[in-house]
């Protein structure tokens, strides 16, 4: 276990790197800003800088870091609730009902403020299929579990096919960068981040359930733990936090999959360590790939998907061989 003082370090320098991330993010962009500029503009909000940094970087920087954090912690409970370090906060089917309903709102034309309360809906409709089916009659499954969801997102995928395809043409280029992950319009509603907060503190409080239930079920049972019902709460969870971050920002790849199994190797598997160090490193690293998104061929932006796939894949692969390594 990571001493005390070790602990606070960690913290205190992840605190660091993610308020670091929101200032160069407000910095940074297609018009960079030097440091009297960018004073100026945080003294002066009205100003023309004051304008850029307060009504569009900063919301959006604080929406990616609340995407970000929210997707790892919806990772971190996956990973348990599968005992799977490569399960992924999409791997259920959650996002895709909610990318589905989503797209179906834009498609007919249904104002913004709209969107969000359907991909709720959409990700309850994926959770209710998903509930439905795999509890079964019999026992506790996660291999059940793991079928309804993924044959549960594939019709999702076909669905959005079947609907991308029907889409009039000048609407499928936005389409299509929200369904890659994108945080171009995006703002950060006050039920989001309330909802971050609040979950955060749930799974802080089932941190010693979260570890047993890592040993696995039999474990579990043996130490007390109601291992049913403690494994559908993880998955309501998690499916409120994929939810939550695919109604501001679309399906954004990797963070969910990435932080989780990198954080586990830097702090080890104590969840009372390791969901408040994914959230934080999570918000950061979702910020610093949007930040690269708007930087790299500025004027014109990349989608943050594209650039969490290219920062992951490569980081994936070298987790995977040194754990090969390791074995």
């Amino acid at each position: 276990m990571m001493p005390t003082a070790h602990r606070r370090l960690l913290f205190f320098f992840l605190v660091i790197l993610s308020a670091a991330s929101i200032i160069v993010a407000a910095a940074a962009g297609s018009v960079s800003l030097d440091w009297d500029q960018w004073t100026n503009a945080l003294l002066h909000p009205a100003s023309e800088f004051g304008e850029l940094v307060w009504r569009l970087r900063i919301p959006r920087a604080t929406a990616a870091w609340t995407v970000g954090a929210l997707l790892s912690l919806s990772g971190c409970l996956m990973q348990v609730l599968l005992r799977n370090p490569l399960a992924d906060p999409y791997i259920l089917g959650v996002s895709g009902g909610a990318s589905f309903a989503t797209l179906l709102g834009m498609t007919v034309g249904v104002s913004a403020s709209l969107l969000p309360p359907l991909a709720w809906a959409g990700a309850l409709v994926s959770i209710l299929i998903v509930f439905s089916l795999a509890r079964g009659e019999g026992p506790w499954s996660r291999t059940r579990l793991l079928l309804t969801g993924v044959v549960t997102a594939s019709g999702w995928a076909a669905l959005i096919s079947l609907l991308l395809t029907l889409s009039p043409d000048g609407s499928l280029r936005g389409m299509l960068f929200w369904l890659i992950g994108d945080l171009s319009y995006s703002q950060l509603p006050s039920w989001a981040f309330a909802t971050l907060i609040f979950i955060f503190l749930i799974c802080l409080g089932m941190a010693r359930s979260l570890n047993v239930l890592a040993m696995g079920e039999t474990t579990a049972r043996l130490l007390g733990e109601p291992t049913r019902k403690v494994l559908w709460l993880v998955y309501l969870l998690a499916s409120i936090l994929t939810a939550t971050a695919v109604s501001i920002a679309g399906n954004i790849g990797f963070v969910g999959l990435i932080v989780p199994h990198l954080m586990r190797l830097i702090v080890g598997s104590d969840h009372r360590i390791l969901l408040p160090s994914a959230a934080l490193f999570g918000g950061f690293f979702l910020v610093f790939s949007d930040t690269l998104a708007r930087t790299l061929l500025a004027p014109r932006q990349l989608p943050v998907g594209v650039v969490t796939a290219l920062i992951g894949v490569p980081l994936f692969l070298l987790l995977l061989n040194r754990a090969k390594v390791k074995q």
